[in-house]
């Protein structure tokens, strides 16, 4: 077991534990020396945990704490750093920066040992496969945050072209292509737009008339009907 590890499972003990518990039974249940379990306690402590205690008293965590965003497992780091070099690679500009930002900040809290596994983490991310997006991604990002309505001129697969109104709640990532899903004004339905064939994008403060939330439920609920666009 890590010393990550170790230190989630002490934390995860403790919740477990409403009244003070001694250290001798902390050490019982997780398998470890009394000398080891003192200098864990004195290590959450120091980053921020509130242990409440001391030894031969019992050792309490007081209610309502989060843990920090340092206490990841082996498989945890190697899922964010994957995940986060995959959105890095992306075509969506600030997407791209803000997980590079995102894996910095988190590569600044962790301790020496755990951002010496970030930092040599095997797992990579080819490069990206589609071509650069003709529209700004974090333009439909934002619009689908604020329920606003977006405008644009969409070609269909056989190059025909129309003007379309739509509501965006959704952005799919593919390995070829982003894929905006929307409430389409004109058609009266759900459907898919590939964001490479979306030109004149055009942002409007206009609120649309649905929540973000019932329209991706009801969408899900469509998904096993053929649609086109």
């Amino acid at each position: 077991m890590s010393r990550s590890e170790r230190l989630l499972d002490l934390i995860q003990s403790l919740r477990r534990h409403r009244r003070p518990v001694s250290g001798q039974a902390l050490a019982d249940e997780l398998g470890i020396s009394i000398r080891t379990l003192y200098r864990d306690i004195a290590t959450l402590q120091g980053q921020g945990a509130p242990i409440e205690g001391e030894a031969g008293l019992g050792y309490v965590l007081k209610p309502g704490f989060m843990l920090p965003p340092l206490m990841f497992s082996d498989e945890e780091i190697e899922a964010i750093v994957l995940g986060s070099r995959w959105v890095a690679k992306q075509p969506d500009q600030r997407l791209s920066a803000a997980a590079t930002s995102a894996l910095a900040k988190i590569a600044a809290v962790l301790p020496d040992d755990l951002r010496e596994d970030l930092d040599a983490s095997a797992l990579l991310v080819g490069p990206p496969v589609g071509a650069a997006e003709s529209i700004d991604l974090g333009l439909v990002r934002q619009a689908i945050r604020k329920e606003c309505k977006l405008g644009f001129l969409y070609s269909d697969a056989g190059g025909a072209a129309s003007e379309r109104v739509v509501w965006p709640f959704a952005l799919g990532f593919f390995d070829k292509v982003r894929v905006v899903v929307a409430w389409c004004e004109m058609r009266q339905d759900f459907r898919h737009f590939r964001s490479d064939r979306i030109v004149e994008l055009q942002a409007t403060d206009t609120r649309y008339p649905r929540r973000r939330q019932a329209l991706l439920k009801e969408w899900r609920a469509t998904l096993d009907k053929p649609r086109g666009s």
